[in-house]
């Protein structure tokens, strides 16, 4: 269980949580209307942090100005469920005494099998990695959905994504966890088909994590699929590196400051600069002159 005993950091960490005794439709303290923007920059170590340990994640983070990070599993930091109890207080104490929040874990579980030993595999795996997540400081788990298999009528598939979802949900409860369920996958990561998925959803721990896809701009286009599922918002986005590509990451965060999001733009960088750290700074840079402009 949650520990009682944290230290101030984590309390101001944590505090976003305070509103999950409401019902799913009401909004999150990080979906408060304001006028300033307040959304938070920093990394996921997909990419650019993947071959770093942790004491150099951390530092990379601070010369770079970000102030969060999501570690993501099968990563040099090296923080998996194999961790002992010494070890995930190492952690938690590393993030505690640095500048950079531990923002959360990003995991590779997903719940469209149609095979149920293989579901149940997933499911039981996550509730490990909460287990994690709430050992070491962070607030939430990545999972996501990832397929619609061929030969199994989608609504069954839906129904038992979604479920899964509120299992694992219920279970994130207990531990002070959020659930955010990235947009993704193979005809999952259309909008319409997540917002059947969240449909189904009644854990108010369980929150979409936009991810940047093309499929975004697919009719009716970005602000209509957007408004679509922003009710179920957590307090995550990732985004690919803001001046590569087409993707209309102005727009994008307009809308979001439309709806007073004060969570975090996540960086997935997808490229290999020489110099990543120099590459990090150039991208908070961007996003910064792009809040002034929202």
């Amino acid at each position: 269980m949650m520990k009682n005993h944290i230290s101030r950091k984590e309390f101001l960490q944590r505090s976003v949580l305070a509103g999950f005794g409401l019902s799913v439709a009401k909004p999150f303290p990080w979906l408060a209307t304001n006028s300033v923007s307040e959304m938070k920059f920093g990394l996921v170590t997909y990419q650019w942090g993947r071959d770093w340990d942790l004491q150099t994640l951390i530092s990379n983070c601070e010369k770079a100005g970000y102030k969060g990070v999501e570690l993501r599993t099968q990563h040099s930091h090296g923080v998996e469920t194999n961790l002992s109890p010494s070890q995930r207080a190492e952690v938690r104490k590393r993030f505690n005494d640095s500048s950079v929040i531990c923002v959360g874990y990003g995991s590779n579980y997903e719940y469209h099998s149609p095979d149920p030993a293989i579901l149940r595999k997933n499911i039981e795996e996550t509730k490990e990695y909460i287990k994690l997540c709430s050992d070491i400081g962070a607030t939430g788990l990545k999972v996501k959905p990832n397929d619609l298999p061929e030969g199994v009528p989608k609504e069954k598939t839906i129904s038992q994504i979604a479920d899964s979802l509120n299992e694992v949900g219920r279970f994130a409860r207990d531990y002070g966890q959020i659930i955010r369920v990235e947009v993704h996958g193979n005809l999952t990561q259309e909008i319409p088909v997540m917002k059947a998925i969240f449909d189904q959803v009644t854990e108010p721990e369980v929150r979409i994590c936009w991810n940047c896809n093309d499929q975004d701009l697919l009719p009716p286009g970005l602000e209509a699929n957007f408004n679509m599922i922003s009710k179920w918002f957590g307090d995550t986005v990732h985004v690919r590196e803001l001046n590569e590509g087409s993707y209309p990451y102005q727009q994008l965060f307009s809308l979001f400051n439309r709806i007073g999001y004060k969570g975090w733009i996540l960086l997935e960088a997808r490229t290999e600069p020489a110099d990543r750290v120099s590459a990090m700074k150039e991208q908070i840079e961007i996003f910064n002159r792009m809040i002034k402009s929202v």
